[in-house]
């Protein structure tokens, strides 16, 4: 592999029918855990899953993944030498690909240059231009930053070149350029463009090719622009900075920006020599841009991943239960979010002698869903303290979310279970909860009550009723979200209500149940979040 030594390496990540470049460096860690530098949260991962090293014996990469499930070319491995190609699937034959890329760093890639370069003809000009290409790509590769290495690049270009002026152009996401860098022959920072012919860097970007006129009024030159004629420019160098990207992609879409320079009191003399340089230093700063460009991103996604990280804890705090423990009634409850904070919630308090169930899904997921799942598990838990009934409470929460016009909506169930088993219930277009009863310890049979309203935040005018269901002795209530159900395995098969009903039936405990649903989506990301609430009438001896 070249230029192992350095220990830097670059990998493709596919997964989810999107592909990554990642820019990486010995040790490279992967897991679940936050803290990792390629973080995949998925069940299927360990928290510390591999790490990929550079084994100074052999010179190569080593991946080591002692206790986690890693395949290199459909073979498990806990230790692999890699090389160039090696696909190395995570999880599961089917999980997350990584495939190693053959390093093109800065160093080989200028080694690979002066080999290419023609013997030069002895002149102490052209071993003066070899020092300074030396010294260029050591100029380069001694910064980091996207804006240090375009502000090197230019005055690197311009000592060559010795025009007046130098801009790098970068294309944004809508493919529009942008003023990224721009310096005199002086050193001095440029922010003005309107001057500078846009028709050639529009030429060199269309095209992707160089759009070089060293002497705009010789009579070899094409008839100028209008934009050359009125900043009467007299010599133009336009060099497109193409992606590194295997991808097969239109020409226009391989450019990642442009180099400009020119000048308006000399033209400029140009040597073979000189062309070759220029574009070997540009493609040099493009892939250093690139890397670099991909690195601030993944500092930034790691940035957002420990807020989020943090945002989860705060909700979990926040909308943490207790169940409380009750002469007439067992609860058993349990959660996993899709992402990391989530949409679903769920409640259970003793009020004035009752039990109250709440359970709610919020439309949508992550962020959004979670802050409004928070407020609204507040509200509704202060409106069961201050003793409002179940369909002033529906109203009430409808009300909020409307009147808020935040454009999102919940399902909602709320039950009030009393001591006698009388259990009133509102359910606002939630998941019909599912009821079982077992007779003589046999299976029995599972139902749904069906009574629905509509879900809260709709319509404001919405009006919600309850409903009475009266519970018997050894009778399962369980209130549920659609996640459950839905849940799909990697083929994209559902969970399903059949299967469901069927653990039910046969006397499964929420925990076994949950047990089933991480059996059956292993190797598949959970759309949704899946939450179950189940209680368990239990009248008071007499």
């Amino acid at each position: 592999m070249a230029d192992t030594a350095s220990h830097a390496f670059s990998l493709n990540l596919v997964h989810d029918g999107k592909e990554t470049r990642i820019a990486a460096q010995t040790p490279f860690t992967i897991g679940r855990s936050p803290e990792m530098k390629l973080v995949l949260p998925y069940p299927y991962i360990s928290r510390r899953h591999a790490e990929i090293h550079f084994e100074p014996s052999s010179q190569r990469l080593e991946l080591i993944a002692p206790g986690s499930e890693c395949f290199v070319n459909g073979v498990r491995v806990t230790r692999h030498l890699l090389s160039p190609g090696d696909q190395i699937r995570l999880g599961f034959l089917q999980g997350p690909l990584l495939s190693i890329v053959e390093n093109t760093s800065s160093h080989s890639s200028l080694r690979t240059t002066l080999g290419h370069l023609k013997e030069p003809s002895g002149s102490e000009a052209d071993l003066t231009k070899l020092s300074w290409f030396v010294e260029a790509a050591r100029r380069l590769n001694d910064v980091g930053a996207v804006q240090e290495i375009l502000e090197a690049l230019v005055d690197t270009t311009l000592e060559l070149t010795r025009v007046e002026r130098g801009y790098v152009f970068l294309r944004n996401a809508a493919g529009e350029l942008r003023l990224a860098a721009g310096r005199s022959h002086a050193g001095e920072s440029l922010s003005d463009s309107s001057t500078l012919s846009h028709t050639a860097i529009r030429q060199a970007i269309e095209s992707g090719s160089e759009f070089i006129v060293t002497d705009t009024l010789s009579a070899g030159a094409a008839a100028p622009t209008h934009s050359i004629v009125a900043q009467s420019i007299r010599a133009i160098i336009c060099i497109p900075l193409r992606k590194h990207s295997s991808e097969r992609t239109s020409k226009d879409s391989q450019v990642l920006g442009v180099l400009y320079l020119d000048s308006r009191q000399q033209r400029s003399r140009l040597t073979r020599l000189d062309n070759d340089l220029l574009r070997t230093i540009a493609a040099e700063a493009t892939l250093l841009v690139e890397n670099a460009t991909l690195a601030e991103a993944e500092a930034a996604a790691r940035r957002y991943r420990e807020e989020l990280i943090i945002a989860s804890e705060i909700q979990q705090g926040l909308m943490s239960v207790r169940i409380p423990c009750l002469s007439f009634a067992e609860v058993d409850a349990h959660s996993i979010p899709c992402k990391g904070i989530a949409g679903d919630f769920y409640d259970v308090l003793c009020h004035n002698d009752a039990l109250y169930v709440v359970v709610s899904d919020i439309s949508g997921k992550g962020v959004s869903a979670a802050v409004l799942g928070s407020t609204l598990q507040g509200l509704i838990h202060g409106q069961i303290l201050s003793g409002l009934s179940l369909p002033e409470i529906a109203l009430f929460a409808n009300k909020y979310i409307c009147d808020k016009n935040i454009r999102k909506y919940a399902t909602l169930f709320l039950l009030r279970l009393t001591t006698d088993g009388v259990a009133e219930y509102v359910n606002c277009g939630h998941v019909q909860p599912l009821l079982h009863r077992t007779v003589d310890q046999s299976p029995g049979a599972t139902t749904a009550p069906a009574s629905c309203n509509l879900p809260v935040g709709l319509f404001a005018d919405a009006t919600y009723t309850s409903e009475i269901l009266q519970l018997e002795p050894r009778q399962r209530l369980f209130v549920l979200t659609d996640g459950i159900t839905e849940a799909e395995d990697p083929s994209g098969q559902c969970f399903g209500d059949g299967r469901l009903q069927s653990l039910i039936s046969n006397g499964a405990m929420l925990s076994h149940i949950f047990d089933e649903l991480r059996t059956f989506t292993v190797g598949a990301e959970l759309e949704d979040d899946c939450t179950m609430v189940e209680i368990r009438y239990r009248p008071q001896q007499q």
